[in-house]
């Protein structure tokens, strides 16, 4: 499996627009916030976009070694910041350089709505890493003319060339970040940076095609990280290595990496650091596959991370990895509470509605985590995942096992800036208001774990059956979110929840599959232009899974659509017989990714998560107005300051958890600017 995150922010943002939380979260919650006087947990509000503060929790009971480990691998993760602009699109990191320049040195009016228009620019590249929505992938176009920006220029003494100013302001060149769309070749109409000038969807399916062998039953993540280019009419894959394409960023990651590996808390988390500097060294993805063995099986100790070129969702066909970097504390408490889950793996996979011969016998090395998040980079921040399972790669998963965590500090500070009324606005009655109110937040908690913990570990692919990448290609990752949720959707309306001490009412249940059919049919088009289709994958797969089981219960009104006051509600009447629809498309999508079966997988992506009801989504649009909520949220990160004695070593390690959005970008693009 190669698609872990729950939902990169999509989900998140609904949590934070939806839930409420009971006051046990609160008050833990609150508790936390004692730990760094940090002001308001809102930091700033731009274009769509709402800016959030998160805390960690008990940071400074660490001891020294733990909280340099924390500093060095946070620095190593900061170091790869420039990768993921470059990766995202060829032009960033000179855009982003440009824009910083100018804020830097300008001392014009900077009250006039053309400097307040190029702020709200900025800040847009700087939470998209780029200048494409980081969600819609649309390029973002500035609200002020070339001619202001031309001035800002001059004024400034700011540099960029004549081409890139071209495409900041043009509105046919590098237009959409990412296409999925199975009529036109998304490789060339992609704008990223994963292939070469010339390089069409063909050579590289042929190239792969050409390379893969179904037959090996330890296949690596052919093509994670390269660029694959074109070169004397041969395709060449620029690896991401020391001495190779990014070489001058991965060599600061491992600078910081080998510091980290000095003072790690035991060996195995030392055997994972030395493969993973490595496998930067050369760029080979055998030793990428070693490492995610070493990491997955260090489980001890109170530090963890996530480093490396790891999430394609990137890429229009799901190749060519993204950057990123999360450093993470375990929540001890919170963790056990959850543990449950992990340690029933094998219970699920065997109750579970697949075909028996597309389960697994034995489910292997599943951990679970409730973590403090110390510090994002790269395609983790400013927008986050708030659960993560890795290693992606199936047989080592199948083999070895898999770690799961769950952003417990992400999560908290979500809930804490959220409000009440996008549920208000779209639940159906006061009924589905208030379970909405009592249950959401730890619905979505429990959900998050079950997508994770059981949903990506569950599961087998059919002997000489090759990966999904391979036999289901751009659908690929849709179809796994989809078969991940749809386990966490099946398990939170079973009695088995109640018995494991999860929860004390299926009402829990019926709450994740209200707000999962609003999310599916309606709350999620807000991040919709009017007249777009749905290509985000996590979009795609909900509105998959909610129109799917709409149309396949409307025999029995399983889901009602109802027109109330001139404004469309989705009403579930049988929650039990949702459930065995749930389990129902389950046992398909598994057959599907199980047997290779692409044009069932591509039918069901198309049919059902693609197409959008033109009227309902401007009815939606007209809805969401009013309420002027920022659908998605991401957050600045806390900034580690050390004290050192007269010779420079680390003394201690402090948290500054104070900066502005706009500062924390100034002091990045100073601090971590590597490539040009």
């Amino acid at each position: 499996m190669i698609f872990k995150h729950v939902y990169i922010p999509f989900l998140a943002s609904a949590l934070a627009l939806t839930s409420c939380g009971s006051d046990k979260h609160k008050n833990d919650y609150s508790l936390a916030l004692n730990e760094v006087k940090m002001g308001n947990l809102k930091v700033d509000r731009f274009a769509d976009i709402q800016v959030l503060r998160y805390n960690i929790k008990d940071f400074h009971k660490l001891s020294l070694d733990q909280k340099k480990m924390v500093y060095y691998m946070s620095q190593a993760g900061l170091a790869g910041r420039d990768i993921i602009y470059d990766q995202n699109n060829p032009y960033n990191v000179e855009i982003r350089n440009c824009l910083e320049s100018i804020i830097e040195n300008y001392r014009g009016d900077r009250e006039s709505e053309n400097w307040k228009n190029f702020m709200v620019y900025s800040k847009q590249v700087w939470f998209a890493n780029g200048i494409h929505h980081h969600y819609g992938m649309d390029k973002i176009i500035p609200n002020f003319s070339r001619d202001y920006m031309r001035i800002l220029i001059l004024e400034t003494g700011a540099k960029i060339n004549t081409n890139t100013m071209e495409v900041i302001f043009s509105k046919t060149l590098e237009m959409k970040r990412k296409v999925k769309d199975a009529d036109v070749d998304m490789i060339v109409a992609s704008a990223n940076g994963f292939y070469g000038e010339g390089v069409t969807q063909q050579m590289v399916e042929e190239f792969y095609a050409n390379k893969s062998d179904s037959t090996d039953l330890h296949p690596i993540e052919l093509g994670l990280n390269s660029t694959l280019i074109l070169k004397e009419g041969k395709l060449y894959e620029d690896v991401w290595k020391s001495g190779g394409k990014y070489g001058k960023a991965i060599d600061k990651i491992t600078f910081w990496l080998a510091k980290a590996l000095l003072v790690a808390e035991n060996d195995d988390q030392k055997a994972a650091l030395e493969k993973l500097i490595e496998y930067y060294n050369t760029g080979d993805l055998k030793i990428w596959d070693d490492y995610n063995i070493l990491w997955a099986k260090s489980t001890k100790g109170d530090i963890d991370w996530i480093n490396g070129f790891i999430e394609v969702y990137g890429d229009a066909i799901g190749r060519r990895a993204t950057f990123e970097s999360v450093v993470q504390i375990t929540d001890f408490e919170a963790s056990k509470q959850m543990s449950v889950i992990a340690e029933n793996a094998q219970w699920f996979e065997d109750n579970s509605p697949l075909i028996d011969s597309h389960k697994k016998k034995e489910v292997k090395g599943v951990s679970y985590k409730v973590v403090q998040v110390a510090s994002e980079s790269g395609d983790a921040s400013p927008s986050t995942p708030i659960g993560v399972n890795l290693p992606n790669n199936n047989w080592i998963r199948q083999e070895h096992g898999s770690k799961s965590v769950s952003l417990g500090n992400i999560i908290s500070a979500y809930a804490e800036a959220g409000g009440e009324g996008m549920t208000e606005e779209f639940a159906y009655d006061q009924e589905e208001v208030d379970r909405a109110r009592n249950h959401s937040y730890l619905a979505g908690k429990l959900h998050t774990a079950l997508h994770e913990v059981v949903g990506h570990a569950s599961g087998q692919i059919n002997k000489g059956v090759g990966q999904p990448a391979v036999t289901l290609k751009n659908y690929a990752s849709t179809l796994e979110e989809a078969r991940a949720d749809l386990v966490g959707l099946y398990y939170i309306m079973d009695q088995k929840m109640i018995e494991l001490g999860l929860i004390t009412t299926l009402e829990v249940g019926k709450a994740e599959y209200d707000g999962y059919i609003r999310n599916g049919m309606l709350t999620q088009l807000q991040r919709l232009d009017l007249g777009k289709n749905v290509e985000e994958e996590h979009m795609q797969n909900r509105q998959l899974v909610a129109s799917w089981a709409i149309e396949k219960g409307a025999s029995e009104n399983v889901i009602a659509k109802i027109a109330k006051d001139g404004k469309t509600y989705y009403n579930i009447t049988d929650y039990d017989k949702l459930r065995v629809l749930f389990g129902d498309l389950l046992k398909e999508i598994q057959r599907i990714k199980s047997e290779g079966d692409y044009e069932a997988g591509k039918s069901l992506v198309e049919i059902y998560g693609v197409k959008v009801d033109q009227v309902l989504h401007q009815e939606v649009l007209n809805r969401v107005k009013p309420l002027d909520l920022a659908p998605y949220s991401g957050f600045v990160n806390p900034i580690f300051v050390t004290d050192n004695d007269k010779n420079g070593n680390i003394i201690n390690v402090k948290i500054d958890n104070t900066q502005t959005f706009e500062e924390q970008m100034l002091y990045y693009g100073k601090t971590y600017s590597i490539l040009e």
